[in-house]
């Protein structure tokens, strides 16, 4: 069996605070905003083919806004096209697509954490939303979250390697210390349930991320859940050298 290099793989996490029409003091709207953000991401992502985009607050008209300045013409490797106008549905011919759905109905209504791969280097094998409540497959608000979570899952096989990789991206409630709690050990079972024994995906999986805006410090609990003994996870700062 031919041998493949490890990836040059590359996750780039980012909350875009959500296109608000009653911004703070100073706050920049969407409009003047997201040329800015779409530079970051093309210039990120341009030279490493296997980069992964995880987003937080995005809103439906953001990630429109996202993946057409992602998919402009021009581009490198990118044939010259229009953007796809339904984000649910990635067109093959794409430069990049993206997986998730609103947070409030799990259609277009309220924030997406959405996961942006590129298509011809990955193939999407399953995907999936996660509300982080004790109903987790109905739109809900877990425990004493202020706001509706969610978690967007994503098994993605790379097209030359064969190698799957499991993606995740999460936004935690930034006020209720028992829902970022919960969330995180639902996440953790989440991914146990993907790799572990028994698992009809287990052999298909080569790696693990996880990413997003967690509204935790490394001495709070859901940093504590994702690196416990037992979950699996380590934070990437400390297996790069020289740190994050």
């Amino acid at each position: 069996m031919k041998s493949h290099p490890p990836l040059p793989l590359r996750i780039l996490t980012h909350n875009i605070r959500y296109a608000t029409s009653a911004p703070f003091k100073g706050e920049k709207p969407w409009a003047q905003r997201k040329q800015h953000l779409i530079n970051e991401l093309l210039y990120h992502t341009r030279h490493i083919p296997e980069s992964l985009l995880c987003l937080q607050e995005v809103l439906h008209i953001q990630l429109q806004d996202i993946l057409a300045g992602l998919n402009q013409p021009n581009q490198p490797n990118q044939p010259n096209q229009n953007p796809n106008p339904n984000p649910k549905e990635p067109k093959e011919e794409q430069e990049w697509a993206s997986i998730g759905v609103g947070r409030s109905d799990g259609h277009q209504a309220g924030e997406y954490s959405p996961i942006l791969y590129r298509p011809h280097i990955y193939s999407l094998t399953h995907s999936q939303t996660i509300w982080l409540s004790q109903t987790p497959h109905t739109p809900s608000r877990g425990w004493d979250a202020a706001s509706i979570r969610i978690v967007t899952i994503a098994l993605l096989t790379h097209r030359v390697t064969r190698k799957g990789l499991l993606v995740l991206s999460t936004h935690l409630d930034d006020q209720g210390s028992r829902s970022r709690y919960e969330s995180a050990k639902l996440i953790v079972q989440l991914i146990q349930g993907y790799v572990g024994e028994g698992s009809c995906w287990g052999g298909r999986i080569g790696g693990v991320v996880l990413a997003g805006d967690f509204n935790s410090e490394v001495q709070q609990e859901a940093y504590r859940v994702f690196t416990g003994v037992g979950s699996g996870l380590v934070d990437a700062r400390e297996q790069v050298a020289g740190g994050l």
